[in-house]
């Protein structure tokens, strides 16, 4: 690893408010295009949104590489308590994945949102994503949804959808993985990589990294938790294991990992367990979610060399753990920052800790 850290001004930033605090939904039309990227499930090899081949795989080797309650659900046909998370009624624009094996599903302008608490659809996506068969169980006569790769049970169809198809895909949130809209890219995406990190207040990690050059998208949501689609409320309590984090999409031959890492290790105090500031809480802890031994050497490299040079004060307490699931933030809260400029939050907080990366790494901005 190329050592580049004795340039660096380190302060930790100390702030009097804290974003839990605020869960003020504003109306906001998200002005930034987010990409479409390939979901990384390395703890299930049968996982692909590309490939299409017919899966023949035992319920004992499901269980192996799902959830318990994802298992329940795709290979036990149970079904989750309606108005779970914020799928149900998300309007975000993007692709529905199976989430036991990855096919494609839905898009979102094949959504509805319906008052039965659950994600609802009119049309899937072609006519093999889905397939039926008759349900007879606790005495009812219905149709089950399962999923045309890995035959996993998704939900129900009924006849009370809207025009044009009349139909309703009543789905278990659990049961999709959802990726929102991807902007159009000049360059192949063998250029592209994605990190997910955690520094605290999403919408303050956020701000930073939409002005790396190199960054081509920016999105803040949720990981490290065992919680479904998780809201932010949820998130908020502290009680759902997901910290506050952003998923990173950068072009390789533009920056790198060492230099995504120069900004994390920048902008916030790596020291303070599970606290940034007033921020207080296991949802805001420092933590990098690697995908790859790659990133996972990278980021131990890292640390091992700011502690053996002190640095800091005190020891670094980032948690390096493994990527399982990304689940994004609530539209409002995606480019929180550049649509409430004159929030005092963003005055007050987010404002320094731009100024401050605008400081060191002046050459490194977009124009």
């Amino acid at each position: 690893m190329k050592k580049m850290f004795n340039f660096w001004i380190l302060l930790p930033l100390f702030v009097l408010n804290a974003c839990g605090q605020s869960n003020k939904k504003t109306e906001l039309n998200p002005k930034k295009s987010i990409m479409e990227n390939v979901i990384n499930k390395p703890e299930n090899p049968y996982y692909s949104n590309t490939d299409n081949t017919k899966l023949n795989v035992s319920d004992a080797d499901w269980k192996k590489v799902l959830s318990p309650d994802l298992y329940a659900v795709a290979r036990e046909a149970d079904t989750e308590r309606a108005f779970t998370g914020t799928m149900w009624n998300s309007e975000t624009k993007g692709t529905y994945y199976c989430a036991t094996c990855g096919y494609k599903l839905f898009k979102s302008n094949q959504k509805f949102t319906s008052s039965c608490g659950w994600p609802s659809f009119f049309e899937q996506d072609n006519i093999e994503s889905i397939t039926f068969k008759s349900d007879n169980s606790y005495g009812m006569q219905r149709t089950e949804a399962n999923c045309g790769r890995c035959d996993s049970h998704l939900g129900h169809l009924f006849d009370d959808g809207p025009a044009p198809t009349k139909k309703r895909y009543c789905m278990n949130a659990i049961s999709l993985d959802f990726v929102p809209d991807g902007v159009t890219l000049n360059k192949s995406e063998g250029d592209l990589e994605t990190i997910t990190l955690g520094g605290g207040c999403y919408w303050c990690v956020e701000a930073v990294y939409e002005n790396l050059k190199g960054v081509k998208s920016v999105v803040s949501g949720f990981s490290g938790g065992a919680v479904a689609n998780p809201s932010y409320e949820e998130v908020c309590t502290g009680s759902t294991g997901h910290a506050e984090v952003v998923q990173i999409t950068y072009d390789k031959t533009v920056t790198n990992l060492n230099e995504i890492f120069q900004v994390f290790f920048t902008v916030h105090d790596p020291t303070t367990l599970n606290r940034q500031g007033a921020d207080v809480g296991t949802q805001y802890r420092s933590v990098i979610f690697y995908s790859d031994e790659e990133q996972k050497k990278a980021v131990e490299s890292i640390i091992q060399e700011l502690n053996a040079k002190n640095v800091y004060p005190s020891k670094i307490v980032t948690v390096v753990e493994e990527f399982k699931k990304f689940y994004p933030a609530e539209d409002y809260h995606q480019n929180y920052y550049n649509d409430n400029k004159e929030q005092p939050y963003c005055k007050m907080v987010i404002q320094p800790k731009i100024e401050k990366f605008e400081k060191v790494f002046k050459d490194r901005l977009k124009k």
